[in-house]
């Protein structure tokens, strides 16, 4: 919760500027179009395997082909591709002799890379439609009409609107009402924070505490709607917080949430996650209440006298909650950018770091490498924004494999390393020239 109070209400102060939130947008694009392409590869290699085993006559037991065969009916590549990339993966991998633990391993493995590309395939397309609808809107300066693509989400489509009545909303409204709410949720974390660290040594100096308690009647000691409205606000937004920084911590893993398609173990992950931190967020909001009101409510009767049932509970519930300081100064201060230059080792992602480190480093994989790849996905097929011809962008894949089915007058070998790195390299001289041609002297010899 520490590192989303500070991250939620930046966030929304640095995309309330358009150009520089499409500029963040666009030195993403490089690193998820990268890690799209890995998970094609593997799903690849593993599915080319599993056609050797389909083809193979020997060593397989009739249970065990059909179990080859079920796995293989979901197939996301077609066969030619498959016969292509089908030597690239050594027959030492296969075993002589086929067992239930081979198979359930590469079971396991093929299911998780083909969610892992579905997953990378949804991040790239909301990557590429968000760009899209940025680049949009910062266009519509010019004309003062704003239409969005088919694909956009119904929020940005609504018919009510006309494009000028659109352009005005995106263009002058919703930016400074951004900047407003992260105004008003940056207090509201200083409230929390210090709430926290005062609601035991001075609770009378709790802002949570008063602006509940203030709505409290005098009779029969019960907190009124307004109060109970409140508390809901403030619930609220701490459960936000909390679960916000899980797509900012990189301890998590490869986990994710796919629309449609989100894997059965990572739908599972996400539900543990939520429900072990309903109890500890619901138990510390009822400590900013006064002891008469917190023991009178059906959560503390129900479980919060079991946490205080011993004085070690007591304790650790009097000091644990001033260690929020820790995650707050750390994603205030760029703790974690520190911790990443002496370690080597990245635990929440900062895009705005990211960025700047890419173009001290040449600016290779920067926002302008990114801008070329949506322009090229972009151009491809607006309205689908899927993989209907990344091959051309990408020399990894237009060397690995094609869509015909080969013959004898054109062979198909899997391309090595040095080949695939060979053909990389005259494509970027000649996709450089056309940014170092809209740049002057002085902005050319800045940039390098």
């Amino acid at each position: 919760m520490g590192h989303g109070l500070v991250a939620v209400p930046r966030r929304l102060y640095r995309n309330a500027n358009i150009s520089t939130r499409l500029r963040r947008i666009q030195s993403q694009a490089p690193a998820v179009n990268e890690k799209l392409m890995d998970s094609i590869s593997l799903l690849e290699d593993l599915e080319s395997q599993l056609m050797q085993l389909r083809q193979r006559k020997n060593g397989i037991s009739r249970d065990h082909q059909e179990w080859i065969e079920e796995l293989s009916d979901g197939s996301s590549l077609p066969e030619s591709r498959l016969v292509s990339v089908t030597p690239r993966t050594p027959n030492a991998a296969i075993p002589a002799v086929i067992t239930d633990r081979y198979l359930a391993e590469l079971s396991r493995k093929v299911n998780r890379a083909r969610h892992k590309r579905l997953r990378f395939i949804d991040t790239w397309n909301r990557l590429v439609q968000e760009a899209g609808d940025t680049q949009a809107i910062l266009d519509a300066s010019a004309s003062r009409r704003l239409d969005f693509s088919s694909s956009s989400s119904s929020f940005e489509r609504i018919k009510i609107l006309t494009p000028y009545t659109r352009y005005l909303l995106h263009y002058h409204i919703l930016p400074p009402l951004r900047v407003f709410l992260a105004a008003v949720l940056a207090l509201a974390s200083i409230c929390i924070i210090w709430s926290e660290l005062v609601k035991y040594v001075a609770p009378q100096l709790s802002i949570i505490r008063f602006t509940i308690v203030s709505h409290r009647s005098d009779s029969d000691g019960k907190v009124h709607f307004a109060g109970q409205v409140m508390a809901s606000l403030w619930m609220c937004y701490m459960c936000t917080a909390a679960l916000a920084s899980f797509s900012d911590v990189k301890v998590w893993g490869n986990r994710a949430l796919v629309k449609r398609n989100t894997y059965g173990e990572s739908a599972t992950w996400y539900a543990g996650q939520v429900a072990k931190l309903t109890v500890p967020l619901a138990y510390n909001f009822l400590t900013f209440l006064p002891p008469d009101v917190h023991r009178e409510t059906t959560f503390y009767k129900f479980l919060g006298q079991l946490i205080n049932l011993t004085p070690l509970g007591k304790g650790f519930d009097f000091f644990f909650p001033i260690f929020i300081l820790v995650p707050v100064c750390a994603t205030l201060f760029n703790l974690y950018g520190r911790v990443k230059g002496v370690f080597r080792f990245d635990i929440v992602k900062d895009e705005d770091k990211e960025e700047e480190e890419t173009a001290a480093a040449g600016g290779g994989g920067g926002w302008r490498e990114g801008r070329r790849l949506i322009e090229r996905e972009t151009l491809n097929d607006p309205e689908h924004l899927g993989l209907a011809d990344r091959h051309a962008s990408n020399p990894r894949l237009q060397n690995r494999y094609q869509d015909r089915i080969p013959n004898s007058s054109h062979r198909i070998t899997a391309s090595t390393p040095n080949d695939m790195n060979s053909s990389a390299r005259p494509s970027r001289p000649a996709a450089e020239t056309d940014d170092d041609d809209e740049e002057n002297f002085f902005q050319g010899f800045a940039h390098r």
